[in-house]
């Protein structure tokens, strides 16, 4: 029976070599000379430590950037609030991945409401629709790519 995984995920090693990229351009920008600025990459997660609001601002555009020439999909970035103290300025960008239950059941949901035949079930972070016809599957591709999820979807394992 033919079948495909919706799934959500990123390509962790575009990721530090977005980030080592924009390491590399702030040390070398003259409006950030002196100033201490770094991104550092921790698992999901990509620190951005700077001087004021402003070179924050500037480098998470940066940093975007990189990522977008990369062929990493910006819907599953997240940036927090910036944390201003003193003389510091933090924010932390979180990278997501997976497809959360929640969002899974609203796909599930989609995927029968739409009247296909076609039946979908969520397997951990990612979510199996099986049919018995091909055209009946690219079908549901189409829908679930035309859908606002707000997050990234790829298609992988799909058996004929």
């Amino acid at each position: 029976m033919p079948s495909f995984d919706a799934v959500s995920e990123v390509d962790h090693h575009e990721i530090a070599n977005a980030v080592d990229q924009a390491n590399r351009e702030v040390s070398t920008r003259f409006d950030f000379k002196g100033t201490n600025s770094s991104f550092e990459l921790d698992g999901n997660r990509i620190a951005l430590k700077t001087e004021s609001e402003f070179q924050l601002q500037q480098m998470l555009d940066m940093l975007y950037g990189k990522l977008s020439k990369r062929g990493v999909d910006l819907d599953c970035v997240e940036a927090d609030e910036p944390e201003l103290m003193a003389k510091t300025a933090t924010q932390h960008v979180t990278i997501r991945e997976g497809i959360d239950t929640e969002l899974a059941k609203k796909m599930v949901k989609m995927i029968k409401g739409s009247k296909l035949k076609v039946q979908a079930a969520i397997q951990g972070e990612q979510v199996r629709v099986t049919g018995k016809k091909r055209d009946d599957l690219q079908q549901a591709m189409a829908l679930l790519r035309e859908a606002e999820l707000g997050q990234p979807l790829q298609f992988k394992n799909f058996r004929d």
